[in-house]
């Protein structure tokens, strides 16, 4: 499922940058700082940036995002596949032995995507997976490391190539100011499952990223289920998500929700 929405809960109308000197970003009560400058600020979705090979395009993308106004940019982290068939691949999941693919058609292909950023000012949200099956996700862990999707979560295999991508991931950008925060996953659900399993499951990797990186934010990247205030779906906890349970762990820094009109129109 690719998101069309502004992705953060506290995002409202875009507000334009002055001239300042790149630092970390960070929250600040119910607002962020953002290069010194505190306030709400927009931002969007490029999902297949990282996935483009030409670095003109990227530089391309960026310019406009910058130009827009939108300060903040989700792009994706993870493509992950079971079997290499050529193109631009980050990771390739296995029981035997996987790998995560350094070279010119994969992680250097998201480098060039935060180099562009940082030289316009952009700031990126990078989820570490998918729970779609879209660009391999979680569905890629459960074809090399067995189980479901709803197992994923305390699959020792599973996690622990998970966490092997993260550290790879976090290396390559500790120090960069282009990141506004880490993800753990894009729109983690386990169906039918206690909330407890998620909840665990991201106080445990949300501590591991902290270890790693001190600097950037972290957040869940769940869809906002669980929210008080009503009975029906999405308020409930069907999808094993609990919004404000989520949001007391420590290590994560801001809390998501997706928003889906009822009905839209393309014209």
């Amino acid at each position: 499922m690719f998101i069309s929405t502004v992705l953060l809960s506290l995002a409202a109308l875009s507000k334009v940058m002055s001239a300042a000197t790149p630092s970390f970003s960070k929250t600040d009560g119910t607002s962020f700082i953002i290069d010194g400058q505190k306030g709400y600020f927009a931002g969007t979705n490029t999902y297949w940036i990282g996935f483009l090979t030409n670095n003109q395009d990227v530089d391309t993308v960026m310019d406009h995002i910058s130009q827009s106004g939108l300060k903040i940019l989700r792009v994706w982290g993870f493509n992950d596949v079971t079997y290499n068939s050529g193109g631009v691949w980050f990771q390739q999941l296995s029981s035997s032995g996987s790998t995560i693919n350094t070279g010119s058609n994969g992680l250097q292909r998201l480098d060039y995507v935060v180099k562009s950023a940082e030289s316009r000012g952009v700031k990126l949200i990078i989820p570490f997976v998918n729970n779609w099956d879209d660009y391999g996700g979680m569905g890629a862990y459960v074809s090399a490391f067995g189980g479901s999707k709803q197992t994923w979560y305390t699959n020792t295999r599973a996690q622990d190539q998970y966490r092997k991508y993260i550290a790879a991931v976090v290396s390559r950008y500790v120090n960069s100011t282009a990141i506004f925060a880490w993800e753990l996953a894009n729109e983690s659900r386990c169906s039918g499952c206690n909330t407890d399993v998620i909840y665990n499951w991201a106080k445990s990797a949300s501590a591991y990223v902290r270890s790693l990186d001190p600097n950037h934010m972290i957040t869940l990247g769940d869809e906002g289920f669980g929210l008080p205030g009503g009975s029906s779906y999405p308020y409930g906890t069907s999808d094993g998500v609990d919004f404000v349970k989520n949001l007391g762990i420590k290590d994560l820094d801001f809390g998501t929700f997706h928003m889906y009109p009822s009905a839209c129109e393309l014209i």
